[in-house]
């Protein structure tokens, strides 16, 4: 295990109706004008929005309203925000949504203190270590864990990037998760938050570093949590237990318990980056349809026993061959994303073979993906991970 340091101080408040007493208490601590952040209409059809809106006026909050943040959030909307707050002189930022709404948030939170622009902060990656607005979140997607880490992913459309960039002074200071909230996210969202879930926690597992036999259990239960409690969500979406079990997973996968102390690049996060930055497809879809076909690119006879491993502890695949363990184990992971109702080739979401080398020149030139990886990817391995990807066919 590798040294690592564990620094996460967001304070969570987990489970039901918990807004009404401890909402107002929360923002207080840091002043009375806040900017209220989230994305399109879910939040008001469900009654999530006026709920907040009262609590805040009657609080005397001196609220500002940053809407329409997007899916995969853009630095217009970052921009727009770090605008407001200057505008208004903006005490707290309240991100009421899922990881989107949240990753926009927080880049806002820095980009106010930022002397650059939004986007050369964004550029700076994990080197960025200014201030932030403080930031309180309110969940309503389980899926990128943004409720209680530093990261963020921000897209720029022009240039078709899209990169994560994150600071201590990022993570939020309070974060209110209530599975209920998430009773209204469609089938196909829960789907791909789930993926999104589970591919955190698989980047973390197959990692070069070794003897870290905690992280890997942990991550290992987590795998199956989500795994049980995805399609009873599916199927019954307002089950408070499904739903709260996919939520505190999301954290849990992505607030450095799974992945401190086991160094190196993740694989199909930097590829999924270059397909969402030029089509603007659904991360967690598109981190679904990468993964098996990355699973099975970089099988082998080195990387057969975690495989075996991963098979055996998640799917209950009792199988002595190495080898034939793996295979199964992936074609578990496949079958188990497919049975989500995820499309699981690139032309169901409206990708061809057109932009793929440019794609995969990005996503190399983007990360560290061909020194660092688990198994380190160059460009031709990306192109032939994404080639794989085109038919169903093409799967192991």
């Amino acid at each position: 295990m590798d040294n690592f340091r564990f620094y996460v101080p967001t304070d969570v408040r987990f489970g039901k109706d918990r807004l009404k007493d401890e909402l107002t208490d929360a923002l207080n601590v840091f002043g009375k004008t806040v900017l209220l952040a989230y994305g399109g209409g879910s939040i008001k059809k469900n009654g999530l929005y006026n709920q907040v809106l009262k609590l805040l006026e009657k609080n005397q909050n001196n609220v500002v309203e940053l809407n329409g943040i997007e899916p995969n959030p853009r630095i217009e909307t970052v921009d727009r925000g770090i605008a407001l707050c200057r505008e208004h002189k903006v005490d707290v930022i309240l991100a009421v949504g899922g990881g989107s709404t949240i990753d926009c948030a927080k880049v806002v939170a820095a980009g106010y203190y930022y002397e650059k622009s939004a986007w050369e902060l964004v550029l700076e990656r994990r080197t960025f270590n200014g201030p932030a607005l403080p930031l309180v979140t309110i969940l309503t997607l389980a899926a990128t864990g943004s409720e209680m880490n530093s990261g963020a992913v921000i897209s720029n459309l022009a240039a078709n990037q899209k990169l994560g960039v994150g600071a201590p002074s990022m993570i939020p200071k309070v974060s209110f998760l209530d599975p209920q909230n998430t009773f209204t996210v469609p089938a196909y969202q829960t789907a791909a938050g789930s993926a999104d879930i589970l591919s955190h926690l698989f980047e973390n597992y197959f990692k070069k570093t070794i003897g870290a036999n905690v992280q890997d259990f942990v991550s290992e239960g987590l795998m199956k949590t989500v795994i049980k409690n995805c399609p009873i969500a599916l199927k019954t979406p307002d089950n408070y237990d499904a739903r709260a079990n996919l939520m505190w997973a999301s954290s849990l996968a992505l607030n450095g318990l799974t992945g401190n102390g086991k160094d190196g690049a993740w694989s199909c996060h930097p590829m999924e980056h270059e397909l969402s930055a030029f089509y603007d497809i659904t991360h967690g879809v598109g981190l679904a349809i990468l993964t098996p076909r990355w699973m099975s690119h970089v099988l082998s006879e080195e990387t057969a026993a975690k495989f075996q491993q991963f098979a055996k502890n998640v799917w209950n695949i009792e199988e002595a061959d190495a080898m034939t363990a793996a295979k199964k184990g992936i074609q578990a992971t496949y079958d188990f994303f497919k049975s989500c109702g995820i499309p699981m080739t690139l032309p169901e979401v409206g990708i061809n073979e057109e932009k793929l080398t440019e794609m995969a020149e990005q996503a190399v030139k983007h990360s560290t993906i061909e020194t660092a990886a688990y198994v380190p990817l160059s460009v031709y391995d990306v192109i032939s991970i994404y080639q794989a990807c085109m038919s169903e066919s093409a799967f192991i």
